[in-house]
């Protein structure tokens, strides 16, 4: 028997109870006022408790055993549409008129339909050549908003003892800001090449792609002698993959539905903050 997890902004008590009979629950605990908890749930019956919550707009999670959130040792995340809610290099290139254009080779890696996130990305970085970098500061302070929960979600997992890894395919720029503002332990991103004030169009390094996003993330949890079963990682496209594939608790957050259907959790509705609600935070 597995503890079940449903949670959604607009939890009503008859889907609760339907999905509690489909699981024959012995019992619900309520989590606040978005998250409930049904104890001793037949974990066979996932397909159905999956169709009606997608029905009934919920997010669900079986879990054997509810752990102590200090137990973990990482959570890692992506950065674009993940942590943030925008894509930043589809609203640099905004700046240029060529957004259409970027977001969509933006779209197609993240689905997985371009095998190589290398290519997409030096694609779409050549189309902002000649983009002002002041485009970029722009982007950050009036386009850049982080997604409901986040700051929730990283504080308290901080709290708990957790370190805080922001892994992207995205840009320096973006991510050093962030782990600033709010407090993270390491981040990796690409970096843009700016001469004269000006995108050349061109990246510098090696590109932080899906095998580099998982590198960072095993480079971490070697360090910190962190288990699977320590990990959590969030992501949302294709490239994240790979990193998820690393951690016992992989999140789809409003995810493509290749990375759906491959990760251990989706989050479809629900803000980030509600993976707090697959632990125990004390005692």
């Amino acid at each position: 028997m597995s503890h079940l997890i449903l949670q959604s902004p607009s939890l009503t008590p008859a889907h609760i109870e339907q999905i509690a009979a489909i699981v024959s629950a012995s019992g619900v605990q309520e989590l606040g006022r978005t998250a409930v908890r049904l104890l001793d749930a037949d974990e066979s019956e996932k397909a159905a408790v999956a169709a009606q919550c997608e029905a009934y707009r919920m997010d669900y999670a079986f879990l054997p055993q509810i752990d102590l959130l200090r137990e973990c040792r990482i959570l890692a995340m992506d950065m674009d549409s993940t942590l943030v809610s925008i894509e930043c290099i589809d609203e640099i290139a905004d700046a240029v008129g060529r957004k259409a254009e970027v977001a969509a080779i933006t779209e197609a890696a993240m689905r997985g339909e371009i095998a190589d996130f290398a290519e997409s990305l030096r694609r779409r970085v050549a189309l902002l050549e000649g983009v002002p970098e002041t485009a970029l500061l722009e982007v950050y302070e009036q386009r850049l908003r982080l997604n409901p929960g986040a700051e929730q979600l990283i504080a308290t997992v901080k709290r708990h003892g957790l370190k805080t890894l922001l892994v992207s395919g995205g840009f320096t720029f973006f991510t050093e800001r962030l782990r600033d503002r709010l407090g993270l332990d390491a981040c990796h991103a690409n970096v843009l090449e700016v001469q004269n004030g000006t995108l050349t169009g061109r990246v510098l390094g090696e590109i932080v792609d899906a095998r580099g996003k998982a590198a960072r993330l095993a480079d971490l949890a070697n360090e910190l002698g962190a288990r699977r079963e320590q990990i959590i990682a969030v992501g949302d496209g294709a490239n994240d993959l790979e990193m998820m594939a690393l951690a016992h608790y992989s999140v789809a957050y409003r995810a493509k539905p290749v990375v759906r259907e491959k990760a251990a959790f989706a989050l479809n509705y629900s803000a980030l903050d509600a993976i707090l609600n697959w632990f125990r935070l004390s005692h």
